[in-house]
């Protein structure tokens, strides 16, 4: 917390990202819990005993072993119908929208080997399911949710760590409606519709944002989307119009309740800093190096980290792949770089986690390397 109000820290903070943001049960025998795999209990007890956790947590959805299960009014069941299946030793969900004559499904599958949900069919194919979904009433997207879990849950977690309100903003909403080529092309080539799509969004996510922001305030939010609207997906004027536009809104409402918003944003981040800075964010991750990404740490610090907090600037397959001798160099630049002259504050942090069931020898010697370095930095 002294890194994102940006005061003096003894260390830099060091975060696992999603080891040790979602809890697991190691012991739970479910063939797809991969974390019942005796690789993972080294790691999970890493994190737990010597990282800064962030538990990324979100009212409306409980993460489960398949699927995000969404906590949504009655009225949803009018228009939604979900249907969990086994097929081929994998976990199958298909959703049905029956709305303006026309009946949409999508399909997504998890294998009990990764952790990973792919989506085999998206709901939305072409301009004309847009145009139906749009006529899906507002209603049937209305949710319920209660903070009281995630107030005992930090009281629970103590100093361990934060628990962090995870969301996603309109644009992410909108876009995994449809597979990345329909996205892309929709979003660039019929704007006014697209709009209108993140328009019926953000009626929800913001009334969402609203109330939790109220009712659970000064707390860490991770806000996950912008990245769908980053080069080479889309040109710097559509980042503009579809994240600064609605997502925005967002950090204002966070912050009015003296919460810090953190955006989550995969990929070419330079021609887009000016905005991300202009929407008042308190902090960014993962800050990808090249060649993933297209920019510096050490340019995001000098240039923008008085007043942003910066997270991550660790490939996650430099972490699982490069030799110790060679990661550690790695990791001690991003230090470096991440805590160079004035600023508000870095957290080092990979940028995802490993979702298979091994661990190998060498990703846990540089995950234990990223603690030792902190401590000793």
């Amino acid at each position: 917390m002294a890194t994102l109000r940006g005061e003096p820290v003894d260390r830099p903070a060091v975060n696992f990202y999603e080891i040790g943001g979602f809890q697991v049960d190691p012991e739970d025998p479910d063939p797809f819990n991969i974390y019942n795999s005796p690789d993972w209990k080294p790691l999970l007890q890493l994190a737990e005993e010597r990282s800064d956790l962030i538990r990324m947590r979100n009212p409306v959805r409980a993460r489960s072993h398949d699927s995000w299960q969404m906590s949504s009014s009655a009225d949803s069941d009018e228009f939604f119908e979900t249907q969990s299946f086994l097929e081929n030793g994998c976990r199958m969900s298909r959703t049905t929208v029956t709305i303006g004559g026309r009946t949409l499904t999508s399909l997504t599958k998890r294998e009990p080997g990764i952790d990973t949900v792919w989506t085999v069919e998206h709901l939305l194919k072409d301009l004309d399911d847009l145009k139906a979904y749009l006529q899906i009433p507002d209603t049937a997207f209305l949710e319920q949710f209660d903070v009281t879990p995630l107030i005992e849950e930090e009281m629970e977690l103590g100093d361990a760590g934060v628990i962090m309100v995870d969301t996603e903003d309109p644009l992410a909403a909108a876009a995994t409606l449809f597979d990345l080529e329909t996205y892309t092309i929709l979003a660039w080539s019929e704007q006014r519709w697209f709009h209108r799509l993140l328009e019926k969004c953000a009626t929800y996510l913001h009334a969402r944002t609203r109330k939790l922001a109220r009712d659970f305030p000064g707390r860490l939010w991770r806000v996950c989307g912008p990245e769908y609207a980053v080069e080479p997906f889309l040109p710097t004027s559509l980042f503009r119009e579809y994240v600064v536009r609605y997502t925005g809104p967002m950090i204002r409402m966070i912050q009015e309740h003296g919460g810090y918003a953190r955006l989550h944003v995969h990929g070419r981040l330079k021609n887009v800093l000016d905005d991300i800075a202009g929407m008042g964010v308190d902090a960014i991750d993962p800050i990808e190096p090249p060649p993933q990404g297209d920019v510096e740490l050490e340019y995001v610090r000098q240039k923008y980290g008085k007043d942003i907090a910066l997270f991550g600037n660790l490939e996650i397959a430099d972490l699982e792949n490069q030799p110790p001798e060679r990661f550690e160099a790695i990791a001690r630049k991003s230090l470096e770089d991440g805590t160079k002259g004035e600023g508000r504050g870095f957290v080092l942090m990979p940028s995802a986690s490993p979702y298979g069931r091994t661990i190998s020898a060498n990703t846990l010697k540089n995950y234990e390397m990223l603690v030792n370095l902190v401590e000793a930095f």
